[in-house]
């Protein structure tokens, strides 16, 4: 895998992940116990965006190396799916 590819391939999956990973660390105004008048409830109130980055750039590094892992092995992966479904590998 070229470097370039593999870097668009991790942001991309850092941008994903992100959205996975920022509900967690959300608080909302409600659970904080201080509405700001004129906002939602549901509002967040404080959010370490720090902690989030940190986080959410370790779960996107195990889900890149996933990525990597199958895309460097996608002949043999392959091949084993092959000969489970009852074909011959090709050679």
């Amino acid at each position: 895998m070229r470097t370039s590819i593999a870097i668009a391939i991790f942001f991309c999956l850092w941008f994903i992940t992100l959205f996975v990973v920022l509900p967690f660390f959300a608080k909302t105004q409600d659970e904080a116990g201080d509405v700001v008048p004129g906002t939602p409830g549901s509002a967040p109130s404080r959010i370490n965006i720090w902690k989030v980055f940190l986080v959410n750039t370790l779960v996107a590094i195990v889900a890149f190396a996933v990525v990597y892992a199958v895309i460097a092995n996608f002949d043999a992966i392959a091949g084993l799916f092959g000969v489970v479904m009852g074909r011959e590998p090709a050679n």
